[in-house]
Order: C-alpha cells, then structure tokens, then sequence
C-alpha cells in the first residue's frame, strides 16, 4: 500500500484532527493522552525522545514507547530530536510499527537542547534539516512531520517552511515564538507567522502558542487557516479544554490516577509532576501540602495528598468562599483547572532609575558564581547538602580537576584506562576484543580464560568417566560370562584307552 502524504494522510490516518496535544519531554506519557483523549484530544504525540538513545538502548525503547502500545491510543506521532541523518533514520525505523507518523523536533529552546545540538539550534542549518528529512521521507513506511519555531523575519520563516515542504515534510506544526521567546521571556505568540507558512505550502498545518481555552482554538484556527491547534501549557493545567470545560482541579486528579492505576507502569516524577500542574493555585494557598506532595514516595502517598486537597477546597466552598474573591485575579476559584499564565517581565523605565528596573535586573541576573572559599552563605541548597556530606569538598571552579576526553566520544576518559576510553566506550572495545581493563572492572579476557579452563576440567572429568564407565562394563562382562568345559587331551584319551578291558 502506497503511503499517505499531506492531506490524504491527515484526513484518513489522523481522521482530520484539530485538537492536538503537544509533545512534552516526561509529560505526554500513555495516562496522560488516554486522559486527554477522554476529553477532547484527536490526536497526541509522545514524549520527545533522543534518537541516538533510543538506537542504543533496548530499555529506553521499551520504557518509552514499546510499553505504551494501546489500542486506544490512536492516532499517534512520536517524536524524536537528532542531528545526524543516519542515527534519526535508524530511530524511525524502530519506531514506526508503533505509530502513525515520525515528527522531528525543530523547536526545543532550552539550554540541554542547545548543548545536545538539536531541536531550534538546528533552524539555520538548511541542508542538514533537508537531508534528513528528505532521507527519511524515503525510507519510512510512514510520514514525516516537523515542529518548528519562527524567524524574527516572516520571509525567512515561510522559506524554512517551503524547504521543509520540498524535502519530504507531510504535515508542519508552527510554534509562533522565536528561539528566544522561552522562560521569563516567553511573551505572546505571533499567529501572523503562522498564518504566512499556511499560505505559503500546500500541506497541513498546526499552531501552537496561546491556547488557554476552547475559545483561543476556534480563534486561532479562524484567523491563521491552520488545520488543527496544538496545546502544551494549557493542557497541564486542564486535560479537558478541548471539551470547552473548566472542572474541579480534583475530578481531573482523580480521573488521572485511575489511568494510571490501569495502565502501569508509570514513573511517578510524572504523576507527581502532573498533581503539581493540576493544583498550582491551589498549591500557592496550602503550601504545607505542596511540600507533602513534594516528599512522598508512593502512588498511594500521591493520591492521600491530592484527597487532602480536595477535602480542603470542599471546606473553603462549604464555609461559602466559592469564588466571589479570586486569589491572585484568577478568572476562577483556585479549585478550578484553569491555565497558568506567566508574568511578563517589567519593561524598565526612559531613565533606568525606576524600582521597576531594579527589580526585573534582580529577578533575570544570574545567580554569581561562589566564592573561592565556599563559604555556606554563598553556596547553593544543593552545594550546601554536599559540603554536608563532605567538609572538604572544594567547589571553585579553578580547582576542579580538568578531565581528559575520551577518544571515541567525548566524555570524560577512566583516569586509569588501558585503552585511553570512558567507561562505555571501553566496555564495547573490551567484549569486541576479549580484553581486560582493570580500572574500569571489566575482565572479559579473565572470564574467557577461566571458561576455557573450566570447560576444559569438565572435558577431562567427561573423558575419565568414559573409561571408568568402559572398564566397569568389561569387567562385569568378564565376571558374569560361564567358564568353558575344557576337553580332555589326546595322551590322556588314549591312557584311557589302554586302561579299558579287553
């Protein structure tokens, strides 16, 4: 069966979804988009998950998607960040018996994304990007999607749009911030990009950015002419904004935790990453309960918190504080799933002299750099914790030993290592050439030999049973054999002879 491209594949494989939840790195897991599948969403994506782990590593793949195979779980997109166009390739193909299409992160901001060298740091490399979605276009049973983030220039961003287009792309979602638009500086999407790409290719298009409720989807699909809208933020905070609903913070919990009860297992840095989304507002009041929620270590433990929550919020609305005075001019009561919008950060004033710009220059300056001494005023909680540990733990900078590279990959090498490699890299050399290393523990020549020796032992041992066994059979032959009747001689035949009378 030929396969599906551009609309054909978004109209019959993803059955024409318009309500899309986005992929989030240990957020999009399997109970988390059954539960928004419940409640709205068409169609979901996984986690993003690194290519050149997924090849690697049999667990990452079976924790991550081979696990997650549910019927009910359809249509589905996973979603990989790579820069090599061989490692990606092979990702997909491992992938794509378990989903419907492959999506390839162009638009991750954050800083582990900037020093793995993919997702938005890879936009300004065309000829990467075109190789390596042109090659897997080629080469998957399945289609090629891409999530990317815009230019500053809207010329620029709808010719990266076309060149992905050109290379194989079936299907493009468009985040309507720039690369630096992230954190503190997050600020508000710009649909006019959106609306300029939609124009300008002739396959699907998604939008993503500044959906908080229903209203912002029917909104943003009517002002830029994308096919469908995709959610992230907006989604944490509540599973059910595709249905046009706002519940209580704990049916949601609730609801959730069943999921997950149904469909382990589930990490529970997840779960307990979802109870803080769901109740952020109401975390900010009972903030004795957000450092519960913070400590336990159970599923059981995770759900007794969430309970206590609502029992509280049960409380508040029985003593008939429902939401007459909304805490922080939140649009609803705090026991509310509503969607978290962050600050925008204080503009200083003409002449910098403001209270203002001295409070936004305090909030964004980085934290500076300890003290060479270390003293526990200037270090951080963490750093505190370890000093604990060991008093002289020394954290200037200039002191910290400068490790070697390893040959292979780049990570620091074993300071002892006989091939001059880290710990894995050493491993694999090591098994290849039936070697030891003994600063990293690895004995595969000593095993190798001690197997010979014992197989050897074993062989010897087989061998002196054989010929035990072989004498023992001879000799119980021997005894049990009957003696033969031996026959007279001829002198003494003919002594009888003489001796008969005549």
């Amino acid at each position: 069966m030929a396969k599906l491209q551009g609309f054909e594949f978004w109209k019959k494989t993803l059955k024409g979804a318009r309500f899309v939840v986005a992929p989030m790195v240990d957020q999009s897991e399997l109970a988390w988009r059954l539960l928004s599948r419940r409640h709205g969403a068409q169609l979901c994506y996984t986690p993003m998950l690194h290519a050149q782990v997924f090849v690697r590593d049999a667990n990452y793949r079976r924790e991550n998607l081979y696990n997650e195979v549910c019927e009910e779980d359809r249509p589905l997109i996973t979603q990989f960040c790579a820069n090599d166009p061989e490692v990606f390739l092979q990702a997909a193909l491992l992938a794509q018996d378990y989903c419907d299409a492959i999506d390839l992160n162009l638009g991750c901001p954050q800083m582990i994304a900037k020093r793995g060298h993919y997702g938005v740091f890879l936009q300004d490399e065309w000829e990467l990007l075109e190789k390596m979605v042109r090659l897997a276009n080629e080469k998957l049973s399945v289609p090629i999607t891409c999530k990317i983030r815009v230019f500053e220039e809207v010329e620029k961003t709808v010719c990266y749009a076309q060149m992905l287009e050109r290379a194989g792309c079936q299907l493009l979602t468009v985040h309507g911030r720039t690369k630096d638009q992230k954190g503190a500086m997050t600020g508000v999407a710009n649909w006019a990009h959106i609306r300029a790409v939609r124009k300008a290719v002739s396959i699907p298009v998604f939008a993503n950015g500044n959906i908080q409720h229903l209203s912002d989807v029917e909104r943003c699909i009517q002002e830029t002419g994308v096919q469908g809208v995709m959610s992230a933020e907006g989604n944490l905070h509540n599973p059910a904004l595709f249905e046009g609903r706002s519940p209580p913070v704990w049916e949601m919990a609730e609801e959730y935790l069943e999921v997950v009860k149904q469909h382990p297992p589930c990490t529970l840095s997840y779960v307990r990453a979802h109870l803080f989304k769901l109740w952020h507002h109401t975390l900010q009041i009972h903030q004795d309960l957000r450092e519960d929620l913070a400590k336990v270590k159970t599923l059981e433990g995770l759900a007794g918190v969430s309970h206590q929550l609502k029992l509280r919020c049960q409380e508040e609305i029985a003593k008939g504080q429902d939401g007459e005075e909304t805490e922080g001019g939140l649009p609803f009561p705090h026991w509310i799933c509503q969607p978290y919008v962050r600050p925008a950060p204080k503009e200083p004033v003409a002449n910098g002299n403001s209270q203002g710009s001295e409070v936004r220059k305090t909030v964004c300056q980085k934290r500076a750099l300890e003290d060479t001494d270390g003293t526990a005023d200037t270090l951080s909680k963490n750093k505190q914790k370890k000093r604990s540990r060991n008093p002289n733990k020394n954290f200037c900078p200039e002191q910290k030993p400068k490790y070697i590279k390893c040959e292979q990959c780049g990570n620091p090498k074993g300071n002892k290592c006989v091939f001059n490699l880290c710990r894995g890299c050493c491993k694999k050399k090591a098994y290849k050439e039936v070697a030891d290393c003994p600063s990293h523990g690895l004995r595969f020549k000593t095993k190798a030999e001690k197997q010979k020796a014992e197989d050897k032992r074993k062989e010897d041992e087989r061998r002196v049973d054989e010929r035990t066994e072989v004498l023992a059979i001879e000799t119980k032959r021997s005894s049990s054999s009957p003696q033969p009747i031996p026959y007279p001689s001829t002198e003494l035949q003919m002594q009888s002879k003489n001796q008969l009378p005549l």
